[in-house]
Formats: structure tokens, sequence, C-alpha cells
């Protein structure tokens, strides 16, 4: 849907952009932020309608190609003032990366996972800021390295470098040999 969404761009109204990318994007946008925020969910719902706002006031022509990364830019960065204007608040939150999913396992199946995700949570968590950042933002949100780098302003390369030491040192707090 997004390369269909990417490719029409330009012959979409405003309006029509922003209603298909408030679609597409609306609920992971706000779980991201609703992280970088501390777990606060209004105030991440109304960083996303800030965020929605700009998408409609802005050129579709200019983000055509990377809307995706343009949408989380303008949320991280807003989501960063927010976070200069307040205290100094952490950037982790369980309820962030909770997910509906409509297919359940068996109960005794579908309890381990919620304990070994409420684990990783709590490791992930453990890791230093930016490694937590790179890695919600490619397992929570799904984002390539070059929107990821895009989004954070770090190298493609160095993005990389942080997912994998962080993913290495998850492993290791778990107890969990590396894999090859």
């Amino acid at each position: 849907m997004l390369h269909s969404l990417a490719t029409n761009l330009a012959e979409q109204s405003p309006d029509a952009i922003v209603e298909s990318a408030l679609r597409e994007f609306e609920g992971p946008l706000t779980g991201y932020v609703a992280g970088l925020l501390g777990g606060d969910w209004d105030r991440a719902r109304d960083v996303v309608q800030d965020t929605f706002l700009k998408l409609y006031q802005q050129d579709p022509g200019t983000v055509q190609d990377r809307l995706k990364s343009w949408l989380y830019t303008v949320a991280r960065n807003r989501s960063i003032d927010i976070i200069r204007k307040d205290k100094p608040m952490t950037i982790t939150s369980n309820e962030a990366f909770e997910t509906l999913d409509d297919w359940r396992p068996d109960p005794s199946a579908e309890a381990e996972q919620k304990e070994r995700h409420a684990e990783v949570l709590l490791l992930v968590d453990r890791l230093p800021e930016n490694q937590r950042e790179v890695i919600r933002l490619k397992f929570q949100s799904d984002l390539s390295y070059k929107e990821i780098a895009d989004i954070t302003e770090l190298s493609v390369s160095n993005v990389g470098f942080l997912l994998h030491t962080g993913i290495k040192r998850l492993r290791a707090m778990m107890g969990v040999a590396d894999q090859p």
C-alpha cells in the first residue's frame, strides 16, 4: 500500500493524501511517539495530529518519495521539543510496544509469550537511549535503516551498528548465545 500511496501522491488532493496517510500511519506513529513521551498517549495523539496538520500544509511533491520517514521525522522532532520543554523524561514505555493481534495462541503459549515480551521490554529499557530508539523504530515501526537514519539524523551504517550492538546486548542480558 505504501508504494501505491507514494506513487499516487502527486495525483491526489491534499485532503486525500492526509486521509490515506492517516489510515496507514496514525496507529504506528502514535505508538512510537507515546514511547518517546514516556507513555503519554494524550500528548502522543496531539503530536501526531500536529504532524498530519503539517502534512496537509506541505506541498505533496516534497514528501512523495519519503512520506513514511517524513512523518516519523516531523513527529520525532516535535516530541523532542516537548521533552526539552518539560523536565527530562525517560524514553521508555511498555505500552508503546503493545499491539493488537487477531490471532491468539493457546493460553499457556500466550502467557509465555507475554512474559517473554515483558522481559524483553524491561531489558530494552536498560539499553542506552540511542540503541533503544533505533530498536523501537526498526521493530515497532518496521522502518528501514535508511528511514531510521533520516529520522534520527544518523548515518545508515551507524544505525546498523546500533541495532547490531543493541540486539547483541539484549541477547547477552537474556543469556542467549549470539547467532552466527
